[in-house]
């Protein structure tokens, strides 16, 4: 049986629709919609400039492997030169075992960091591997983009998932070619982090806003002085104070404690794979009516046999009967005024009983007619 399911969606006057994910689970009535941003302290908003993280990647062996490593001529070529690194010299007949992988290493060098620390390292076969369980990663250095190393590895290999397999079947849960190293690698070299040249900082937004910009500057100011001014929506330039010329540090973390109301454009996003809906409560529509229906064709194929008669020389045949069902929902018309919030926007589309998925279907029929105000992003 062959089911194909039509949504008509009829929108519009003059307006548009804010986003929602309707038949949500939880009882929205209660919910205070009419403060869309929060209080959000500084350090959540912004990172400082120069404080920031490097990356570093790597490549090792994993060992202890049982009979689930590689048989690829690269694990037995990184053996080979592992080997002679201890003064071993062999053949490639002597070094073919299933107990080893070759493996990419990555992990992230956090700011601040000082040598003789430890970082969690992230461990991925390269080869044909079938599972890490139970290895053991040789000691193995880790380099940046300037090609110098700045951690050194080693250590077990902690695998989420496993492989099982026998004469007739296997199972596998999870990646049981992918790992961690808990605090796996040792920091060898610490990057310098100049954060405060000729006694001025800046912050740098995570999510560029003039408005937020501004506030975050006002913030400072009404504490501090006149010391910060927004340089554009993703940058706000921060002189230190006076009395804090000694402990630039006093400075910051008194700073990143202060609390503002960020903003944000009115934004709306999908994502028709799996019929995600999210909007933001800054998102408003003009006077809008939306009529909203279902099609439902069912197509049924009931094949039959159809015999010949006695001493007809005949042939048995199959013969394809087809039963075709269509059946139409009656659509509900609703209208809703120029001062839509999300509030009223979820009530609506609960109303006409429309899913995620015909959700996105009617903002993206009410973003073409121009009366969404807000942008909307599909995923």
């Amino acid at each position: 049986m062959k089911i194909y399911k039509l949504f008509a969606v009829v929108a519009f006057f003059m307006g548009l629709l804010p986003s929602g994910a309707a038949n949500a689970a939880v009882n929205l009535r209660n919910m205070d919609f009419d403060r869309v941003h929060p209080q959000v302290r500084i350090k959540d908003l912004a990172d400082v400039e120069g404080a920031r993280s490097n990356q570093l990647t790597g490549m090792g062996l994993v060992m202890g492997l049982n009979g689930t490593g590689d048989k690829s001529p690269m694990a037995t070529q990184m053996m080979r030169n592992m080997l002679r690194q201890y003064g071993i010299t062999v053949d490639d007949r002597a070094v073919r075992s299933r107990n080893v992988a070759v493996v990419s290493l990555t992990a992230e060098l956090p700011p601040f960091v000082r040598p003789g620390q430890t970082i969690d390292l992230n461990v991925s076969a390269v080869g044909d591997a079938k599972s890490l369980q139970g290895g053991t990663l040789l000691q193995a250095p880790l380099r940046a983009a300037d090609g110098q190393v700045y951690a050194v590895a080693q250590g077990p290999v902690l695998v989420g998932g496993f492989t099982a397999s026998g004469a007739g079947a296997n199972a596998t849960r999870n990646i049981p070619t992918a790992g961690r190293v808990a605090s796996g690698a040792i920091v060898e070299r610490d990057v310098p982090m100049n954060y405060m040249g000729g006694g001025q900082m800046a912050l740098l937004l995570r999510n560029p806003d003039f408005t937020t910009a501004q506030r975050i500057s006002d913030a400072i100011n009404s504490v501090f002085g006149s010391v910060a001014r927004p340089t554009d929506a993703g940058r706000v330039s921060v002189n230190l104070p006076q009395q804090y010329a000694a402990s630039p540090t006093a400075f910051l973390a008194r700073m990143e404690t202060l609390e503002i109301q960020p903003d944000a454009s009115a934004r709306v996003v999908v994502d028709e794979r799996n019929g995600t809906v999210v909007m933001g409560g800054d998102v408003r529509i003009s006077s809008v009516a939306v009529a909203h229906g279902n099609l439902t064709v069912t197509v049924a194929e009931d094949p039959a046999v159809v015999q010949p008669g006695p001493f007809s020389q005949g042939r048995t045949a199959v013969e394809n009967r087809t039963d075709i069902t269509i059946e139409e929902d009656g659509a509900s018309l609703i209208a809703m005024p120029s001062t839509t919030t999300v509030r009223e926007l979820v009530r609506v589309i609960n109303a006409i009983g429309a899913t995620p998925r015909d959700v996105i279907s009617i903002l993206q029929a009410i973003d073409k007619a121009g009366a969404l105000h807000g942008q909307l992003v599909s995923m």
